[in-house]
This record gives structure tokens, sequence and C-alpha cells, in this order.
């Protein structure tokens, strides 16, 4: 970590509108640090939709604390459902992870004024989130941490990496200090003759950022709103394409959506009309060339955190076997996002009579 990296995080706190921004090695270590940082360890829970990346849960459940699964909106908003995640709570409950997903900005508000009322840390995981807005304020600073992902398929990326942001000194000072070994200098301290030896002061991690990809990083912050504005025409098209048509939706298509959220368009998800139709429309479209997701399993199916799945989370189990991730990225090109909308609507056609059958 150099002048390259401190770049990186000074550009990444302006584009934030922040008081600090710590580049870490991924978003995953940008969650484990901030849990850490909001005191998160043995005897507490943390709250967190099920639809969502493992990381997430893995990064609580490194702390100590427990991983508690909150259910989803519904079909046309993926993101946690403010009234599932308050009954979730508990006395034991120290933070929520929020997600924002596909870069659509969850119901902050809600939010926000169930854990001033419960007395709960917010941590944001605006993984999907860079350059999403809420209210004309970036996600990932309405919390006491934001936790962003640079790896290769996100909106701003790197290979790998991550950022954390807060306004809070004390947890900015912790993630500085726990992100490279509970050292109290640093080696670029050492090798420009600032400090000649060092303390360790704490257990920490190898969760530093390189100079090679924070400048990868500065470029592609520079690109970041002209890419998002590109996703956002694309993941328009396909809504006006495929939306209502031989049963697809479209997620976050409804006139209920916050109109004050600005999303980064991360992920363009499809609802197939009926369940078992994900694997035979996933295989057709394979078939022509054209790759597709599922974002996500839900953790509380994976063998590992099925222990933990004592809630019933009945929307999420029921619109994640109706879910697919279409292809979206900046540089598509029309006869190529023409191509994916008739494979899709090819592949419905083709599966859906055989399921029936």
């Amino acid at each position: 970590m150099g002048p390259i990296v401190e770049e990186f995080e000074a550009a990444f706190a302006r584009q934030c509108r922040c008081r600090h921004a710590i580049a870490v090695s991924s978003g995953t270590a940008a969650l484990h640090l901030s849990l850490l940082a909001a005191g998160c360890g043995p005897g507490a829970e943390v709250v967190l939709p099920s639809l969502n990346f493992v990381a997430a849960a893995n990064a609580i459940a490194h702390t100590g604390a427990r991983p508690i699964f909150c259910d989803i909106v519904g079909g046309t908003d993926l993101n946690l459902n403010p009234a599932d995640l308050e009954a979730a709570i508990g006395p034991k409950t120290k933070a929520v992870v929020v997600l924002h997903y596909g870069g659509f900005p969850c119901a902050l508000g809600d939010v926000l004024d169930i854990a001033r009322r419960h007395g709960v840390v917010v941590i944001e995981d605006a993984a999907h989130a860079p350059g999403a807005t809420w209210r004309g304020r970036p996600c990932g600073t309405f919390g006491l941490a934001g936790c962003f992902s640079f790896f290769s398929n996100k909106n701003l990326q790197v290979g790998e990496g991550g950022m954390v942001v807060t306004d809070d000194d004390d947890v900015a000072a912790q993630v500085r200090l726990l992100r490279s070994h509970g050292m109290t200098t640093l080696t670029w301290e050492r090798h420009g003759g600032h400090a000649h030896s060092y303390d360790v002061v704490a257990k920490g991690f190898n969760y530093r950022l390189d100079e090679v990809r924070a400048a990868i990083g500065l470029l592609q912050l520079r690109r970041l709103a002209e890419a998002n504005r590109a996703r956002a025409r694309i993941a328009a098209r396909l809504r006006e394409e495929l939306d209502g048509v031989n049963g697809l939706a479209m997620a976050f298509t409804s006139p209920d959506l916050d109109p004050d959220a600005l999303s980064a368009h991360h992920l363009a998800v499809v609802l197939l009309p009926e369940a078992g139709l994900q694997a035979p429309v996933r295989a057709f479209m394979n078939e022509r060339g054209i790759q597709t997701s599922i974002h996500y399993p839900p953790i509380h199916s994976f063998s590992e955190y099925a222990p933990e799945a004592a809630r019933g989370l009945p929307v999420t189990d029921r619109i994640s076997r109706r879910i697919v991730t279409l292809p979206l990225y900046p540089h598509m090109r029309d006869e190529e996002v023409g191509m994916v909308i008739e494979s899709l609507l090819d592949a419905v056609e083709y599966a859906r009579p055989r399921l029936q059958a």
C-alpha cells in the first residue's frame, strides 16, 4: 500500500462524499473488518437477507457472531423486507447487514428507522451499488460503514479488491489497523523513512490492496458514471421488451418502487413464469452461447447454514426458484441485447410446455 492506494482512497471518498475510504483486498474483507469494527463477535447476532452471496454470512460467522436470515419483499423488489427484518431482530442483535440487491437501493428509510428504534448498527453491503444513490446521497454512506467490491464482475472492477467507507473516525482507525496485521506502521512508511520499526497492537489480517489494483481502480472510477448509464440503457430495453411477455417479469419494474432511489444497474434479473424452468431455460440459452446465472441460491439453502434457518423465508424460497440473471455489461452491443431477448423468449416457449407435460 503506497501513494496510489492513498490516491484511490481519496478519490473514492470524494465519490461517496464521506470522510474515510479504506482500500482492502476484497469485498468480503470489507464486510469482515466493518463487522469487527462495529463490535460484532461471539454471542452477538447479525441479521441479513438470505438472498445474497454467501460471503456476507461467512464474514459474520468469522467474527464469531451468528447470522440470522430475513426474507425479501417479492418478485418485483428482491431487496430485504423491512417488516421481516424487524421481526428477525432479537435481544442479541448487534447489527444488520443490508444488501442493495442488483444495485437497487433497499428501503433505507425503513431500515434506518428500525435500526434506531432497536439500537442496532447498520452495515451496508454496497458490492452491487457503486454510483447508486438514495435521495441524492450515495449508497454505502447511510450506515456505520459501507462495503464495496471490485471483483471482476462488478460495476467498478479491478480483478479483486474492496473498500470500506465511513464517517466514523474510530471505525476508520480500526479498519486501517486490522487490514495490515494490527501493525502500528506500514511498509511504505518505513520505506519512506517516516518510521523505522513497528508494534503489533491487535490480531489483524493481510487484507491490503496493492498499488497495481489501485491504479486500475482509479481509472475505472473515472469511467463509473458513464458505464452505469450504459447499463441503465440496456436494462431499460430488457424491461421494455421482456416484462409481461410470455409470463416473464423483470425485477424492479413496479411503479411502487421508491422514486428517490437511483440504481447502479449491476444485475438484470428476470422472473420466469413458474418454478422448474430455471435449468431448461438456462441450458437452452447456453446452447446459443449466452451465459446466465442465478443471484443467488439462498444462503440458508446451503449445508453449512441450513442449521441457522430457524425462521421461515417463504418469499425467498419461492422467488429464488424462478430468477435468472441475464447478461448486462456496459459494452453490450444492440445486436447482443437483441440476441439475449430473442433467446430467452424462445427458451421459455420451448421449456414451458415440456414442464407442464
